[in-house]
């Protein structure tokens, strides 16, 4: 009987440990979310800026300007962790071509203002990009252990279900060059 007993306050434990494993790991990917938002809401803040600065030397760029604005709006209105992914990788390509203008116009090029948006939107792309990178791996940590045995019985019986990757694949983000800040004068 005392065998049984100890059997049972071991099972009760082993069951005990790793759901509390399971609650931390969610917990992460839910902050390293969190962190990702954070970043995104400072490059939404910061795109209408250097949109209005490059607007006021750059009349007939219209198009690019309208493109990234059009991105912005819809890129912060999905809650899909994959598709706003994608929408996101759109939205930095349309301002690094947005940041580009500025080769065009020496005059942009010179202005403080656009330099210190310059500045800020590639610190925090690769503030972004470390995001990614650590919630990518909180997610991978996190769906590995919802899979594994015997985690997988506990988070069947608790409702804990995998979750989606930021980008298409975590070597997606890994491939990424970072940006040189070294190189914004």
């Amino acid at each position: 009987m005392f065998a049984l007993s100890a059997v049972l306050v071991v099972v009760a434990v082993g069951l005990a440990l790793m759901y509390n494993r399971l609650v931390r790991e969610r917990n992460r990917v839910d902050s390293a979310w969190s962190d990702i938002d954070v970043q995104l809401q400072r490059r939404y803040d910061l795109i209408p800026q250097l949109v209005t600065a490059v607007d006021q030397y750059a009349d007939y760029e219209r198009a690019t300007l309208e493109a990234v604005t059009s991105l912005r709006a819809s890129a912060a209105e999905l809650t899909g962790v994959a598709a706003r992914g994608e929408a996101e990788n759109e939205l930095a390509s349309g301002v690094s071509r947005l940041i580009a203008l500025a080769e065009k116009y020496p005059d942009l090029k010179a202005s403080q203002n656009f330099l210190q948006l310059q500045k800020d939107l590639i610190e925090t792309e690769n503030y972004l990009q470390f995001a990614r990178r650590f919630y990518n791996g909180s997610v991978r940590q996190y769906n590995t252990r919802v899979e594994s045995f015997p985690d997988n019985v506990i988070a069947g019986l608790f409702g804990f279900g995998q979750r989606e990757f930021f980008q298409k694949s975590s070597d997606d983000v890994a491939n990424v060059p970072l940006v040189d800040l070294g190189s914004v004068e």
